[in-house]
Parts: structure tokens; sequence; C-alpha cells
């Protein structure tokens, strides 16, 4: 089986390219926002240190995660940001150590993991690719605002967060270039496929 690790800036396309790789036969992808929502919401360990360090208001009276509270928070304080990222960002490595061990044994081909801070938290060394999609800032500046519903100045404080473009494009094994449509960037999306032995897409 082969890990691929897909990363790249906010509005660079790299959930697209995740997704289409997903459709080919034998691939499964899977999301750290998907796997820090689950672990956020169900791992005792993690709800627990959750409450201890940022309050029982944390979960609401149901149990449910608070996201909204939560993140206005974090969001606000590069404190409570680092905070918050040093207790999921562990929780989500160890989660999917765990998910490629499942995937091999249930035989998949190809397992993608999508992380927009691949680099940053560690996931880069557990995975034998890292893809990074790129396209200048300027697109991924229009991209991010029309797709979320924001001004640029929110998406660029959103930016501040991740690395910088050319510090990822150095750690890739595969840089891909968004800076066409959608189309080209599931055609390069299919070439890496075929090229790890999938089948293609069935549309």
């Amino acid at each position: 089986m082969t890990t691929v690790g897909v990363t790249g800036g906010i509005g660079s396309g790299k959930s697209a390219f995740a997704e289409r790789l997903g459709t080919h036969a034998g691939v499964r992808v899977i999301r750290a926002d998907d796997l820090a929502k689950r672990l956020m919401a169900e791992h005792p360990g993690l709800r627990r240190q959750l409450i201890e360090r940022f309050g029982a208001e944390t979960y609401d009276a149901a149990g449910a995660l608070d996201r909204a509270r939560l993140a206005a928070r974090v969001f606000a304080d590069e404190a409570e940001l680092a905070a918050l990222n040093a207790l999921v960002h562990p929780a989500v490595r160890e989660a999917l150590v765990e998910e490629i061990e499942a995937a091999r044994a249930e035989g998949v081909r190809v397992l993608v993991y999508e992380n927009a801070l691949l680099v940053e938290t560690g996931g880069a060394e557990v995975v034998d690719l890292v893809v990074v999609v790129d396209a200048p800032v300027e697109v991924r500046l229009a991209r991010a605002a029309a797709r979320d519903g924001v001004p640029e100045t929110a998406v660029r404080d959103r930016m501040r967060h991740q690395l910088d473009a050319a510090v990822l494009r150095d750690r890739a094994d595969r840089v891909v270039d968004n800076t066409g449509d959608l189309a080209a960037l599931w055609a390069a999306a299919d070439a890496l496929a075929a090229e790890l032995g999938t089948a293609p897409p069935s549309a």
C-alpha cells in the first residue's frame, strides 16, 4: 500500500485534488479535519484535556463540542490556538497511524491523507509521498474568499497560520501547479493515480 499526503495552502485546491484521487478504485481518502472533529467529539482523553484547558463550556449541555465558541476563542489568540493544536495534533497523528494500519489490513491500494498542516504536524513523516498543491497567492485569495463568502483580509489572516508555499514546495515529493481550471487539476490527479497503479474513475 502507498500512503500519499496531500497538502497546500488555503485556496490551493488540495481538497479537490484529494477528492478526485478518491474516485479511483482502490483509493481511500482520509481528511485531517474529519479526524480532528471525530476525536474532539468522541475521544474521552482528548475531551477531558479540552475541558481542563478551555473550560466546561467547550461542550454544550448535551455533551456536543461547541465548535463556534472554541473557534472564536482560539483564532483570536495565538497562544490559545497553539494550546489547542498541542492537544489535538498528536491525537490526530495517532489516529492516522491507526487508519493506515486498518487500510493496509483491508487491502487498500492507496491511502490519501489530506491535511493543510501536514508538514507542521509531522504527518509528512508518516506517509510515503508528499504532494503539495499550489497556486499564486492572489489566485488562492480570490478562490478562498469566493468559496467562503468572506473578504480577502480574512483569508490573509488564516494564511498567517500556515507555512509559506515555498517551504511546502521544498518538502514536497511532487508539486501540482493548480493555476488552471478544475479539469486540469483532475487530470493531474488522474495521472498520479495511474502512476500508483489504480483503476481509472468510472465517470
